[in-house]
Formats: C-alpha cells, sequence, structure tokens
C-alpha cells in the first residue's frame, strides 16, 4: 500500500521527541517535507516542518484547507468524532 501523505491526513510520529503522538498534516512543502501540528492543546505537537519519513498516516483523514489554523484543526476533528482519537498515544516500536 502506497503511503497517502495529503492535506488533513492524520498521522503518527515515528521519530523525535513527540514520537508516539498523532498529529495532523496541515501543509506539503515538497515531496519530503510537510507541515503538521497536534495541535498543541491536544496532543502536545507544535506546528513544525518535519521529513515524512519521521510521520506514518494513519486511515484518518480530516476535511481542511491547506495552512488551516489549529482552531479550524480542532473543529474538523470535533466534527469528524476523532477528538479521543488523536488524543491516543501509541507506544514507539524500537527498532
Amino acid at each position: 500500500m502506497p503511503k497517502v501523505i495529503d492535506v488533513g491526513r492524520i498521522c503518527v510520529k515515528v521519530a523525535g521527541r513527540e514520537a508516539g503522538r498523532k498529529c495532523v498534516i496541515v501543509d506539503i512543502i515538497n515531496e519530503n517535507f510537510v507541515v503538521i501540528t497536534g495541535p498543541k492543546t491536544l496532543t502536545g505537537v507544535k506546528r513544525r516542518r518535519v521529513n515524512v519519513k519521521h510521520i506514518e498516516p494513519t486511515p484518518y483523514k480530516i476535511n481542511i484547507s491547506k495552512g488551516a489554523s489549529d482552531e479550524e484543526v480542532i473543529s474538523a476533528l470535533e466534527e469528524s468524532g476523532l477528538i479521543a482519537e488523536i488524543k491516543k498515544e501509541i507506544a514507539p516500536s524500537i527498532s
């Protein structure tokens, strides 16, 4: 299955201090980098640029516009009923 990296996709961070936490893609910079947000108030993930190798997409997707604010992301998560899902942390696998 190919990786689906698109705006609104919920992902899990697999590298860094936020590993195991879920985030939402809010912008695509190029084929290697995207901008993500937790939002920080929900998951503790700050809005930042990350390498696509450091995130793992999930099957969940919300309907947001490119560059959406944290408030817009939170309201889209509430509409989709995914607030509880994004708050779940996943234990990072040690390889």
